[in-house]
């Protein structure tokens, strides 16, 4: 992509991306900061951008992206300076939260465990070492596309496992409670 192709773009999505950023953060200076990452993540990406059918797609969907990062890390009181400060904010879970936190752990490598090889390797690099769709694809010798579709199928079954122990467990608690 030509340096003009580039303006062009920014010129032709920067609106909607700062539009669809806004709707999400409600901040207008955290949407402009987004729209701005996005679009030097597009400019570092520069050859790779010819390998995308649709850049409307990979600006949005990267713009989601970093707003969900945003507020991933301003619910954890995190900011992107990594100060020391920035820690102290984070509360330390209670020891009912711990406990729950390991259980859903443990419930999670359960699940995982019990999911076929090609699930469990595309979760584990992409989940739980962030490893890029590009790296996974690489590593696991599958086009970028089936991977993100053995990723979304992971991540179904993995929702849908987790909810059916909650929903077991809450049900022989309320079970519980009808009996005392």
């Amino acid at each position: 992509m030509t340096r003009k192709d580039f303006e062009q773009l920014i010129q032709q999505q920067s609106r909607k991306l700062y539009g669809f950023a806004f709707r999400i953060l409600r901040n207008q200076e955290e949407a402009e900061d987004v729209v701005q990452e996005v679009f030097i993540k597009l400019w570092n990406l520069g050859d790779k951008l010819d390998n995308y059918k649709s850049i409307d797609a990979l600006v949005t969907t990267m713009t989601r992206n970093y707003c969900i990062d945003l507020i991933r890390k301003q619910k954890h009181g995190i900011t992107g300076d990594n100060n020391i400060n920035d820690y102290q904010n984070i509360t330390s879970p209670s020891p009912h939260e711990q406990m729950e936190n390991r259980e859903s752990g443990e419930i999670l490598n359960t699940i995982i465990a019990r999911m076929t090889e090609s699930f469990k390797v595309v979760i584990r690099l992409r989940d739980i070492e962030g490893a890029s769709f590009e790296e996974i694809a690489e590593k696991t010798h599958q086009n970028i596309n089936t991977v993100r579709v053995i990723l979304s199928r992971a991540r179904k079954i993995i929702r849908d496992e987790y909810n059916k122990y909650q929903y077991e467990r809450r049900g022989i608690e309320k079970a519980d409670r009808k009996v005392l």
